[in-house]
């Protein structure tokens, strides 16, 4: 059995830190994430070659981590399990744009503003949701104090 972590994993993933997610292929690209529900979740639509991977095989992994050098902390959390595409709705596509670029939608770029004001359905913007069905935590924070 994996001990628990030692620090607060829902605390370390609100923070607006870049995910990277696997596919099959093997393909690994940054995304930026909501975690939420016990789930993340990750904008895609048919510009991207995520959603045609995850539909092709939806078995996915995803990382976030920190490392700091000078104060020694290295965290992550590793997630796996099977992505669904799931409808895209506004609200948590505000909430998940909000915590990268901050509450004033006006100085938002016009890109991310258009995903909250343009028809989803004919964008094709849709959600990879994936609910970890393992999700594994691990400190690896170390002394820096002798580096000097």
């Amino acid at each position: 059995m994996t001990p628990p972590p030692s620090f607060d994993v829902d605390e370390f993933l609100a923070q607006p830190l870049t995910a990277r997610i696997a596919t099959n292929g093997p393909t690994v690209r940054p995304v930026w994430y909501l975690w939420e529900e016990g789930a993340f979740w990750v904008l895609t639509g048919p510009w991207a070659r995520l959603m045609r991977r995850v539909e092709r095989d939806p078995d996915v992994a995803l990382v976030v981590d920190e490392c700091d050098l000078v104060s020694g902390l290295v965290r992550q959390v590793i997630a796996r399990g099977r992505a669904e595409l799931t409808p895209f709705d506004v609200p948590r596509g505000r909430r998940k744009l909000t915590r990268y670029l901050g509450p004033d939608e006006s100085r938002w770029d016009a890109r991310f503003r258009a995903y909250l004001h343009d028809d989803p359905t004919s964008r094709g913007t849709t959600w990879l949701r994936l609910q970890p069905t393992t999700l594994v935590a691990n400190d690896l924070t170390y002394d820096t104090s002798g580096l000097a």
